[in-house]
């Protein structure tokens, strides 16, 4: 069943996030950013499409399938921890018609004052199916005495409501399938006596970087003279302040992040007066922005004229509407 793919291709999202808990850069708005890879036969590109609240959309290509969604969060502080609510709707579309649609679940960072920082994520994740299938993923919330923790369990139904199979794994390391319903075997079955494989996690380099990343993570900041050639002024290989800091220039680094974030200031202004993302619209009575392409043809010929230079002296108004 293609749905039980999807679901582990859900969850294992969340694996990357283990020992990453700093503050990313706040992107600017209109930034853009692209994954090309065509020896894999996929591209991707997302944009900044509203500072408040700030939203970044993105879309996403392969061979027989096209992904997108946009993302927001809705924080709340508790003290020691913060709570992040994703707010958005992921989707997944096969070439065949069927269409997989999808919220993430709650993500909190503990120990913000003392103590040993991690994050947990937790609460319950549907897949709505356009065909014959559904799924629904339990995220087990991490407690102070849980020797198990980042469980993930669930079930795949059809239309009648008829268990079809059983999910289980950790989102930090593995996913697998039972089929039928497990809860429905007798007393003392044990479900990984039978589990079938669907996603295992890369083991992490034991040399790990600064911020956990991988070595895959670590490519993707990567700027040589054919990349820089075919970029347009908006993405954030270009960003001088991340260069810096890459480059280990801290001084300069904090420069360009005081200059940046003034002009982070006059973004929402922008917005007030009419600001309109470049490559994604939302529809009205739609939930998510879409992409409305043209980029990637733009791209091949090297037409990036009209495009404001949104990390120079200052956001230009041309993108106005």
């Amino acid at each position: 069943m293609r749905i039980l793919t999807v679901a582990a291709f859900a969850v294992s999202g969340y694996a990357s996030t283990e020992g990453r808990h700093c503050k990313p850069f706040n992107p600017l708005l209109g930034e853009t950013y692209e994954g090309d890879y065509p020896d894999k036969g996929l591209r991707f590109f997302s944009e900044k499409v509203s500072h408040h609240p700030m939203i970044v959309a993105c879309h996403c290509e392969g061979r027989g399938w096209k992904f997108w969604g946009d993302t927001n969060l809705k924080g709340k502080f508790w003290g020691r921890s913060i709570q992040l609510d994703p707010v958005g709707i992921l989707a997944l579309k096969f070439d065949d018609g069927e269409l997989f649609q999808w919220s993430k679940v709650t993500t909190s960072i503990y120990n913000l004052i003392l103590g040993k920082l991690y994050c947990d994520h937790y609460g319950t994740m549907r897949i709505q199916g356009s065909g014959e299938y559904s799924c629904k993923l339990k995220f087990k919330e991490q407690s102070i005495i849980d020797r198990n923790p980042h469980q993930v369990h669930g079930f795949v139904q059809d239309r009648s409501g008829n268990k079809i199979a059983t999910l289980l794994g950790k989102w930090d390391d593995s996913m697998y399938y039972v089929l039928g319903d497990v809860s429905a075997k007798p007393k003392g079955y044990d479900p990984m006596s039978e589990a079938c494989l669907l996603w295992r996690r890369n083991k992490p380099s034991c040399n790990n970087s600064r911020y956990n990343l991988t070595p895959f993570a670590t490519t993707l900041n990567e700027l040589t003279p054919s990349i820089k050639e075919k970029l347009p002024p908006s993405d954030s290989r270009l960003r001088p302040d991340q260069r810096h800091l890459e480059n280990g220039e801290y001084e300069l680094a904090n420069a360009e992040k005081v200059r940046l974030e003034q002009l982070q200031r006059q973004s929402r202004k922008l917005q007030e007066r009419g600001w309109q993302p470049r490559w994604f619209r939302k529809e009205k009575g739609k939930d998510t922005y879409e992409y409305i392409g043209g980029y990637w043809e733009a791209r091949e010929q090297g037409k990036w004229e009209g495009f404001s230079d949104i990390f120079g002296q200052t956001i230009s108004e041309n993108s106005i509407d």
